[in-house]
């Protein structure tokens, strides 16, 4: 027993002595972290102690306070500087050196990086700023202005609405003009399915860490046959090795306003018009007694908001990093929404003391779209004196709306009528096809509902051969699976889908899959000398499928007692295409004297989409680059980076709009009643109800096909660039940029155009028909104008101007122009031209001349401009062009103390419109077209372009005095082709960043497109295209969120 007691004693005394130890083994220990070369604090500084996840990070003054084991190492980093360690001691000083390496920029390149001071070709690498941003629901709202050359138009205000994107101008007649688009190494397909416009919706804005932007062909030409279009290149963020876990929330809450519209008649203000022009009594009591704001009744306040959370870590040799996504975006428009779904995860281990490195990268995504129906155009036409539901008085007190009618056959609300055909006495009124719908029974009995997903993920491995490391063999495999559903729902009591309903749906299916290997080469031959040389092969396999089925159902009222509760008007379609590339590429470069770089690249691409015979295209580029900076100005201190780019390339494009077999015989579907008593099982003909019918002895009718028109002829498109660029950086680099001249010839246009009779199946086919060019010179500069302990000013700008040119049309011998621009006035009616000379889309107009009466009426008339006494369409001209020659971006940032203030703004200049909008209703100013079986609503802006600006579209006259005929062509006038140029405030946000206990964040508001300045007189002068047709306004967003980094 003593012997125990003895024992345990001396445990105990052990345990204390040991506890005693470790105590006093703790220390907390000061510090602070300052710049070697200014001597100014580093905010935000990462302290590690060394082998473990203790640390902190340092604060305003570069301060840190860190309880530590006796005896620890320090680890301290930060962005930009080179990692120190030192022994923990109190009161400690680290100065931090800059990062050489790190601030010559690895950019991201074709099948590889470089550092950007030895890049050769038109490179331009942003990281998004997260200090000055606004809602930013897809990733392409993150370039909008930021890049010199790269112009990015959203399609409309609707949530999460897709974007056309154009560098350097648009290559193509008819062809794709999109860039490529690479996400973690894999080529994405340009196509989106129902919910999901295009690839960049494919990816979290806040899962990026780079966009790097391939802009002239020795860049782009790696990447051959689908790099015409410049290529965008996303890198997602990725763990850290030997970190310790860290979790960042990002989120916010926001509210988009309407803050321009079209406005129109009130009630009042429309019965006092009608009053005015004299209209008669019978005319006079379709008017009601109401004052409804059909715009007000669709629109509405819209709420959103935006979460993300991540954890970004790593073990020694396992990096690693999580995501995830909410997105709630409501559109200004009622019963409008989007709603998404993201995760990505990143695991990038490296193996054999880093001589294998992995990167896995995983992305799933699920959108929920409801897309309103197309009430905009309703809400400004819509008569404004009938009330919502109910019925309707008129004037002198007479019902002329029925209460009863409108609740049996319209689910109460009000809609013009007419008799209706339904073969049902229970059903004896339809809506009035020759006027308005009512748009608020078009929001509430229409239903368009996507669901979509995607799946993006790849695999790389690098592996750097032991023992003779020069050699690296790279190989990625990546695979894309999308899917989108739509289902279309209509009413039966409404317009859409009066008596029988509707519920139909789409469907598409769709995958891409890429597998590439290289290997690449490096070679230092002497500290001054070095090359290396990259050859690879990939494989692309693009597949979709697509089906659609719908029909409604015919009700159990109708007299024909065998088609009751049957499928009416049933339709379906579908189809399944796939194409395939196969690619062989390569590269090389040479360095010498750190100050001469030579790279060549060629890819051969083998597409089928064309002939075997036109199967292969070659794509070379060779680009030279020389340090200035390093040869004549080594002792010019204030001058850091000073470097010329010479490039040369040819890319190719095979995108075509056309399908993937453009060059096959195919047969579709023959037109009604076009049908034989001659077929084969599962091709016979159906009815609404989709029965098989038959003929009159019985025998069933088949479905026949009819050829397509084909051209086994047509080849790449082929653009040739020149590209001449200087580098620049000054003042320890807080000044740097560019400038670039280019020139990029595209020869073998795509586009359909109008063939002899009998030469093919169809009188328009595909062809290649011509060449055409953009040149232009591009500015961009940063700077960071003051950088102090708590003050700091940075500010960017970027100019581009691109002049786009037809040189060459192979329509015949006059080389006739091509139409194109199609617009709402008539049928099939056009107002643009491709023509020889003139940039793509110029608008092919009348030119309007103006006229004073004696009585000081103006007047409106055509010119003859060929002066041979009559109008003709010899007397059109091309009048300016829809592309915007000069293109600016301007942001600027400043930073006291911890508060930060940053303004984003963007500028068109020269771009012009036409006002498809005012032309195609400026006939309802005139008394005799405002009531059409209805009252059709006047908008102001035509009142006023009818009555004060004497514009009117029945008074446009053929000669100079203004008698005689009057022009029915009236809105082919150049009148209405008008100067869009603006200048746009994207956003402007104030923030502050703080840091407490093991938390460190920011808060901020942000107001987005709070103006526009503009000369243009319709609702918003960014059209994609130059026809103002779309008046789905883009709408002001309020924004509060918050940044927590733990």
């Amino acid at each position: 027993m003593k012997n125990n007691r003895f024992i345990s004693k001396s445990l105990f005394t052990l345990l204390f002595l040991a506890f005693a130890t470790f105590m006093y083994a703790q220390t907390t220990i000061t510090g602070v972290v300052t710049d070697a070369a200014t001597g100014e604090a580093i905010i935000g500084a990462n302290i590690i102690e060394k082998g473990t996840t203790n640390g902190t990070i340092t604060d305003f003054d570069g301060n840190f306070v860190l309880t530590v084991a006796e005896g620890a190492v320090l680890e301290i980093s930060y962005i930009g500087y080179k990692p120190v360690e030192a022994a923990a001691v109190d009161g400690m000083q680290v100065q931090l050196g800059e990062d050489t390496e790190m601030l010559e920029e690895v950019v991201v390149v074709g099948y590889g990086v470089v550092k950007k001071n030895d890049a050769t070709g038109s490179v331009t690498a942003i990281k998004p700023d997260d200090m000055n941003k606004g809602l930013n629901v897809n990733a392409q709202e993150m370039m909008q202005g930021k890049i010199a050359g790269v112009v990015v138009t959203s399609n409309d205000g609707a949530p999460g609405t897709g974007a056309n994107i154009r560098i350097r101008g648009g290559s193509s007649l008819s062809a794709s003009n999109s860039p490529l688009i690479v996400i973690d190494g894999l080529a994405m397909d340009n196509n989106g399915i129902p919910g999901a416009a295009n690839p960049l919706s494919m990816v979290n804005p806040n899962d990026i860490e780079t966009f790097t932007v391939l802009k002239d062909a020795s860049a782009t030409a790696i990447y051959g046959s689908r790099a015409s279009n410049g290529v965008i290149i996303i890198t997602t963020k990725k763990g850290k090795a030997g970190s310790g876990p860290k979790v960042s929330y990002e989120g916010n809450v926001s509210m988009s306003n309407l803050i321009n519209r079209m406005e129109v008649f009130t009630g009042d203000e429309l019965r006092a018009y009608a009053s005015t022009i004299g209209l008669s009594h019978d005319y006079m009591s379709k008017l009601g007694t109401a004052n409804t704001d059909w715009q007000s009744e669709i629109y509405r306040a819209a709420i959103s908001t935006d979460h993300n959370i991540s954890i970004t870590g790593g073990t020694k040799n396992m990096p690693y990093r999580a995501s995830i996504g909410y997105t709630l975006g409501n559109g200004i428009i009622k019963n409008s929404q989007m709603q998404r779904v993201t995760g990505a995860v990143n695991l990038s281990p490296s193996f054999f003391d880093k001589h294998l490195n992995i990167n896995f990268n995983v992305k799933g995504l699920y959108i929920y779209n409801s897309y309103p129906a197309g009430v905009v155009g309703s809400a400004l036409s819509m008569d404004p004196t009938l009330p919502i539901k109910g019925g309707a008085t008129n004037i002198y007190g007479e019902e002329y709306f029925s209460k009863a009618d409108m609740d049996k056959f319209f689910g109460g609300y009000n809609q013009p009528t007419t008799g209706a055909n339904y073969n049902d006495p229970g059903w004896p009124l339809t809506f009035d096809p020759n006027t308005t719908n009512n748009p608020v029974a078009a929001l509430n009995q229409q239903s368009s509902i996507a669901n979509s997903g995607s799946f993006v993920g790849n695999l790389e491995v690098d592996y750097q051969i032991h023992g003779f490391e020069d050699l690296r063999l790279h190989a990625n495999f990546g695979a894309d699976y999308s899917y989108g559903h739509q289902r279309y729902q209509n009413d039966p009591y409404g317009v859409a889908g009066h008596y029988y309903g509707w519920d139909g749906y789409d469907v598409k299916n769709k995958y891409n899959l890429q597998f590439n290997a290289y290997a690449q080469y490096y070679k230092d031959f002497t500290e001054a000398q070095h090359f290396d040389i990259m050859a690879g092969f990939e494989l692309q396999h693009f597949y979709n499928d697509f089906y659609n089925e719908g029909n409604g159902i015919m009700p159990m009222t109708n007299n024909n007692e065998e088609l009751r509760g049957k499928p009416y008007n049933y339709s379906e379609s579908s189809f399944k295409t796939e194409s395939r590339l196969m690619s062989f590429f390569g590269r090389a470069n040479y360095i010498g004297w750190n100050q001469l770089m030579l790279t060549a690249t060629v890819r051969a691409d083998g597409s089928s989409r064309f002939a075997p015979d036109h199967r292969w295209g070659i794509f070379p580029s060779v680009a030279l680059g020389w340090k200035i900076k390093e040869t004549f100005l080594q002792d010019a201190n204030w001058i850091n980076d000073l470097k010329l780019r010479l490039g040369y390339g040819i890319t190719g494009q095979q995108e075509i709009n056309q399908g993937d077999y453009p060059y096959m015989a195919q047969y579709s579907i023959s037109q009604d009643y076009a049908y034989y008593p001659v077929g084969g099982p599962n091709s016979e003909l159906l009815d609404n109800t989709g029965t098989p019918m038959f003929d009159a002895s019985g025998n069933p009718i088949y479905t026949t096909y009819r050829p397509n028109a084909y051209n086994a002829d047509i080849t790449w498109e082929k653009t040739t660039t020149y590209n001449a660029g200087l580098d620049f950086g000054f003042l320890n680099n807080r000044v740097t940029g560019s400038i670039d001249y280019y020139y990029r010839q595209t020869d073998d246009l795509l586009n359909v155009v109008p063939v002899a009779v009998g030469t093919n199946f169809r009188n328009k086919v595909i062809s290649n028909v011509g060449s055409l060019t953009n040149q232009g010179a591009e500015f961009s500069i940063n700077a960071v104008a003051v950088d102090k302990r708590n003050f700091k000013w940075d500010l960017g700008f970027n100019f581009t101007y691109n002049e786009n040119k037809i040189i060459r049309l192979n329509t015949g011998e006059d080389e006739t122009p091509i139409p194109t621009g199609g617009i709402s006035n008539g049928t099939g009616n056009t107002i643009q031209r491709h023509a020889v000379g003139l940039p793509t889309s110029s608008f092919y107009v009348y030119e309007t001349g103006m006229g004073t009466r004696e009585n000081g009426e103006k007047y409106y008339y055509v010119v003859d401009r060929n002066e041979d006494g009559k109008i003709t369409e010899d007397d059109q001209y091309y009048y300016h062009s829809p592309n915007a020659p000069i293109t600016m971006g301007f942001q600027t940032k400043f930073q006291f103390y911890g508060f930060d203030l940053g303004i984003s703004l963007r500028s068109n200049v020269g771009n012009y419109v036409y006002n498809d909008v005012l032309a195609g209703n400026l006939r309802y100013a005139n008394p005799g077209e405002i009531y059409r079986n209805g009252f059709h609503n006047v908008m102001k802006s035509v009142y006023d372009t009818h009555y004060n600006k004497g514009m009117q579209s029945n008074k446009v006259y053929t000669s100079p005095d203004g008698t005689g005929s009057t022009f029915t062509d009236f809105f082919r006038l150049d009148y209405f082709v008008e100067n869009a140029s603006f200048v746009r405030i994207d956003n402007i946000t104030l923030g502050y960043s703080f840091k407490a206990d093991k938390v460190s964040g920011r808060a901020y508001v942000t107001v987005q497109n709070p103006c526009v300045f503009t000369p243009y007189s319709g609702l918003d002068p960014e059209v994609f295209g130059g026809i103002d047709n779309n008046i789905y306004p883009r709408s002001m967003t309020s924004l509060v969120g918050l940044s927590l980094q733990f």
